[in-house]
């Protein structure tokens, strides 16, 4: 058996049979760091205290979603057709939510007088978004029992989407544009429900005061934080969407439900709680996913509960649920429906209301902009992103140096100040295996090469970095060829310890790097605190005097990991020489990123950091190679290109190509 194949079963096993398996003990350290986050929560004890509270949590929500515009922009509505059924009838209407950003919509009116009270419906992951037949139903079963219905399509859903065609998603590496920027999608829908909120408050139907908000899934989160945020709901119906965060570690969730950091100030029943005394219904069903399990749900209901008592409103809470699967069912809708009558209308007890026998429409019928009629300057999610990541690295504050590298340190989550722990498992001539512990709970694999006939320590020690790439070997050989030592470090919850269940779409790391999000923990941030941690060591080799040997230490980082090289490089004065290869250039692109890491992606990075070769800008080290380069979406970058792409990082030395020889030799 050669003897790389045999190092690679070493760093596989186990420590012991009690050691959790590749790819678990993420999943673990993950856990254990949120359920420490929220230890100590309690509920509030007084209204006044709750009070303070509330204002804290909103700005950290706020903070959290990248903040809202000060003004809103002009809702410029547009009439797109009607639909005209009885009883009731169907405007197509687009609005502004940003400038040029265009929200589709269908609002839905009976035909009475008077003003009435509203609801808008969020749409779930259906394919259909406000087009499909489950969402349809409720806005009928409610246009039909006299409210106005305003039904809108999320960002980068419906004919929201990059295409034009119904059913694209919009999670992701679609959604994950925006993270650079600072604007998850989560919160951008929360604002753009609050638009849709002001267009329907423009409408002479509408009764003002009783307005109510309700979706399923991804919808019921909108319906959450939404209903929680925005003060002018009278009633909130979240379906099958309510559990808590720490029930999101371990599962696979949209990027639209993930709120960055928010282990870090609170829980979901704290986040039920903003919406009392107004009514809140929280919608479950028994067959559902462990995130929205009524189980998990009781615990965040109980806390909300709690809030709505020092109200004196405990009536104004109730946890609905069925014997169902994920769904928005008839019997929920007809739940929903009572519900909203007696908050809005001031009618009956809450129990539920029957649905009225309905028809749903052809989706087609429903669109603003049937087909491929969509105007072509229609502004994508991805679009967006790009836009709004520009404006935001415009707008960084200007810095020194060392205060740039505070804020890295900040956006990534910190890193870890433990002492470093190892265990040996197997020796060669000049081959070490360690199994080493950066902090408690995580173990990595790290094997050490170098020339035996050589003092310990006195080689330039070379961190070769991947994320699971078998190319890696060629850089070790051409470094061994150069006279330096090597070490293979593998990065948590990457290569033999993914996750099983990681890869979402274009996505590889989807879950993992979600889960370090969630916590206020970017994987890139923690694959930075690994290198640290396995570099301490290594200390400096003394002369006869006691004095301290001099040594490279250089890093070298391919394709995503090559912005772990650069971040490390920024932040830890050790390493004197990085380089990053085939990396991605720019955090900047108005289409999803294809070939790269979710984990790379760090919320707000571009407006409190800077894009890429700003980060390499920071580098201390002596010498930096940038090796070749991608887009966004993967395309390969030219020399001169790059040139002009790392012009932020004036002392970098570029090469067209990622050739491990010409790498090491330039690094020399």
């Amino acid at each position: 058996m050669p003897r790389s194949s045999f190092v690679l079963i070493l760093l596989a096993a186990p420590l012991s049979a009690a050691d959790p398996k590749p790819g678990e003990d993420y999943l673990e350290f993950v856990r254990k760091q949120a359920a420490e986050l929220r230890a100590a929560d309690k509920p509030a004890a007084t209204l006044d205290e709750w009070n303070k509270q509330e204002s804290e949590l909103r700005k950290n929500l706020l903070a959290a979603w990248g903040g809202f515009p000060d003004t809103p922009c002009p809702l410029d509505p547009k009439n797109h057709g009607e639909l005209k059924r009885d009883g009731y009838r169907v405007e197509k209407i687009t609005f502004q939510t940003r400038p040029g950003i265009r929200m589709t919509s269908n609002l839905y009116l009976p035909d009475k007088k008077g003003k009435l009270p509203a609801i808008l419906m969020v749409h779930g992951h259906w394919k259909g978004a406000k087009q499909d037949p489950v969402v349809q139903s409720r806005c009928i079963g409610a246009v039909k029992l006299g409210y106005v219905v305003l039904c809108v399509d999320a960002f980068g859903a419906g004919e929201r989407a990059i295409g034009t065609a119904l059913g694209e998603y919009h999670g992701e590496m679609a959604a994950a544009t925006l993270l650079p920027a600072g604007r998850p999608l989560s919160g951008l829908q929360v604002y753009e429900n609050m638009r849709a909120v002001d267009y329907v408050l423009s409408r002479p139907e509408v009764d003002g005061e009783k307005l109510g908000i309700t979706g399923a899934s991804g919808g019921g989160n909108q319906s959450m934080y939404a209903g929680a945020f925005d003060t002018r709901f009278k009633a909130a119906v979240p379906v099958c969407s309510v559990g808590n965060y720490q029930a999101y570690l371990g599962a696979a969730c949209c990027m639209c439900e993930v709120v960055p950091g928010a282990l870090r100030f609170a829980e979901e029943g704290r986040v039920l709680g903003l919406a009392a005394p107004r009514g809140l219904m929280i919608v479950n069903a028994t067959r559902d996913a462990r995130q929205f399990s009524v189980g998990e749900a009781k615990k965040s209901v109980a806390f909300a509960d709690s809030i709505f008592k020092l109200h004196s409103q405990s009536a104004s809470v109730k946890h609905a649920i069925f014997d169902s699967p994920h769904d928005y069912s008839k019997a929920m809708r007809e739940e929903m429906y009572g519900w909203m009558a007696l908050h809005l209308k001031g009618e009956g007890d809450g129990a539920p209301i029957k649905e009225p026998e309905h028809k749903t429409e052809n989706p087609e019928d429903l669109r603003c902009f049937p087909g491929d009629t969509r105007p072509k300057d229609w502004v994508t999610l991805p679009q967006f992103a790009a836009a709004e990541g520009k404006a935001a690295l415009a707008a960084r504050p200007n810095r020194t140096p060392e205060e740039s590298r505070a804020a890295l340190v900040k956006a990534l989550g910190g890193f870890p100040t433990n002492k470093t722990e190892s265990k040996w498992i197997e020796g060669f001539e000049d081959t070490s295996v360690f199994k080493i512990s950066p902090e408690p709970g995580i173990t990595l694999g790290m094997v050490y090469r170098y020339d035996a006939k050589k003092p310990k320590g006195t080689q330039p020690l070379a961190v070769i970095l991947n994320t699971g790439n078998d190319s890696r070997m060629a850089y070790h050989k051409a470094a061994i060829a150069a006279g330096w030592s090597t070490l293979d470090l593998e990065l948590r919850a990457t290569g033999a310890l993914t996750s099983p269940t990681d890869k979402i779409g274009r996505a590889p790391d989807h879950n993992t790097a979600e889960w370090g999000l969630w916590i206020g923990r970017p994987l890139l941030g923690q694959w930075v605190g690994d290198v640290r941690q396995a570099l301490n060591m290594w200390g400096p080799e003394k002369d006869a005097t006691g004095k301290p040997i001099p040594r490279d230490i250089i890093v070298i980082g391919e394709g995503p990991a090559g912005l772990v090289a650069l971040a490390a490089a920024a932040t830890d004065d050790r390493i004197t020489k990085v380089a990053a290869v085939g990396t991605l250039a720019s955090y900047i692109t108005d289409v999803p990123y294809e070939g790269q890491r979710l984990g790379t992606l760090v919320p707000g990075i571009l407006r409190d950091v800077g894009d890429v070769p700003h980060i390499a800008a920071l580098a201390k080290a002596k010498k930096l190679v940038i090796a070749g380069g991608v887009t966004g979406n993967g395309q390969p970058l030219t020399a001169t290109q790059l040139r002009t792409a790392y012009a932020a990082a004036k002392s970098a030395t570029i090469l067209d190509k990622p050739d491990p020889a010409a790498v090491v030799a330039e690094l020399k």
